[in-house]
């Protein structure tokens, strides 16, 4: 199995964003990193699994982490790397679908994270996708997993800004489903409109622009 979005489409989206909104802070990653801060400590080992532009790697190597980030696109990694300076632990270009993966990092990992990888696969590799994380995390590191939320204004707009990439977002009961063999931590969601107050605790949850689930 592969990918739904082909490797070449994800090339070209990240060829093309370089500077874009999808690689500069936003006030999605601002609430992300919010989260993150609650988990962190220096020396962690971090996978940052579908890096995309290496906002996230950066964030994780400004924190003391010890950062190994990843993607599918050799375009998006090229991204990360100017991003996180060569600070990263590794860079690897490998497809999470490898049933190797989960075997030659097993246990490695205290936390796993992703951001927008999800929705881009069907249901079955999902849980591929999720049975290598949990063979490569440590007996008690986590996964963080973040993605579109079905029921958000986002989804209204989003295949007019990302042609040619593939995506079923996800709802609350599904991104339980999709964590249910894992004894989960906390989940929610999250509201994205840019103002400093943003009211998660009464709409994040079901119309959120971004879900959320913390599983051990």
């Amino acid at each position: 199995m592969s990918p739904q979005t082909r490797q070449e489409n994800w090339d070209t989206f990240w060829k093309s964003n370089e500077g874009s909104r999808f690689t500069r802070k936003s006030w999605s990653k601002i609430r992300i990193t919010a989260l993150l801060d609650q988990l962190l400590r220096p020396g962690m080992k971090v996978l940052d699994a579908g890096c995309g532009s290496g906002f996230f790697s950066a964030y994780f190597i400004s924190r003391g982490c010890e950062v190994t980030t990843l993607d599918y696109s050799a375009e998006a990694l090229e991204l990360a790397r100017k991003k996180t300076e060569g600070k990263c632990a590794a860079y690897l270009q490998e497809n999470l679908l490898d049933p190797s993966f989960g075997t030659r990092h097993k246990g490695v990992f205290d936390l796993i994270f992703t951001d927008g990888l999800f929705e881009h696969f069907s249901e079955e590799d999902q849980q591929r996708i999720l049975d290598n994380f949990r063979r490569a995390k440590k007996a008690d590191g986590l996964v963080t997993t973040f993605v579109p939320n079905r029921y958000s204004w986002w989804e209204l707009v989003r295949p007019l800004v990302m042609p040619g990439i593939h995506e079923v977002p996800f709802t609350p009961a599904s991104i339980r489903y999709l964590h249910r063999e894992m004894t989960l931590v906390k989940k929610g969601g999250l509201n994205v409109l840019p103002f400093a107050l943003s009211p998660e605790k009464l709409l994040g949850s079901r119309l959120g622009m971004i879900l959320y689930c913390f599983a051990q």
